[in-house]
């Protein structure tokens, strides 16, 4: 969990969920942990053998963001003020752009001492080589504008665009 607060701890989003600066990295890490538990068991977690970069995804089959409203997630971001409320407003929008039946690439963090090494962009690559052996279609969203680039130079495309309260969401595809 270390490695995804670590890269997220300027993301906008994870700003957004996680207002309170004093319990910022307990609540990120909680929310991270939850989401890291229900995608294991569906073996769509791909990591360098350190654990200094990840890829979290949600296969056509498994569990989305929108299981937000999930009793685990509400009870472990009921301590912080608002974030639940936040997180669950941020998944219905972001869900009405993001097919059912599709791969999600829900986290992918590479801790900051490891930036530059392209160690992020080899586990989302295992992710999209599982993706194209099913003959799929893969999803993500982000609301840094720096990753847009990144994903692009990467083959995805910019597939919709929302905004959620101050956040502005980029919505991007990539097909297998």
């Amino acid at each position: 969990m270390a490695t995804t607060v670590a890269a997220f701890a300027d993301d906008p989003a994870f700003r957004y969920f996680f207002a309170d600066e004093d319990t910022f990295d307990e609540a990120a890490s909680r929310f991270v942990g939850l989401l890291f538990d229900k995608r294991v068991d569906h073996r769509a977690v791909w990591m360098t053998d350190d654990g200094s970069a990840l890829a979290m995804w949600s296969p056509p089959d498994g569990p989305g963001e929108s299981d937000a409203e999930s009793s685990p997630m509400e009870q472990a971001l009921v301590p912080f003020a608002g974030a639940f409320d936040r997180l669950t407003a941020y998944d219905q929008k972001v869900d009405a752009l993001v097919p059912a039946d599709c791969w999600y690439l829900g986290i992918l963090a590479t801790h900051p001492s490891h930036w530059g090494k392209g160690l992020g962009r080899g586990v989302m690559r295992v992710g999209l080589d599982t993706v194209a052996s099913a003959s799929g279609t893969a999803f993500l969203e982000t609301t840094n504008p720096d990753n847009v680039g990144m994903y692009q130079a990467s083959g995805w495309t910019i597939d919709g665009e929302t905004d959620v309260d101050t956040l502005h969401v980029w919505v991007l595809r990539h097909d297998g």
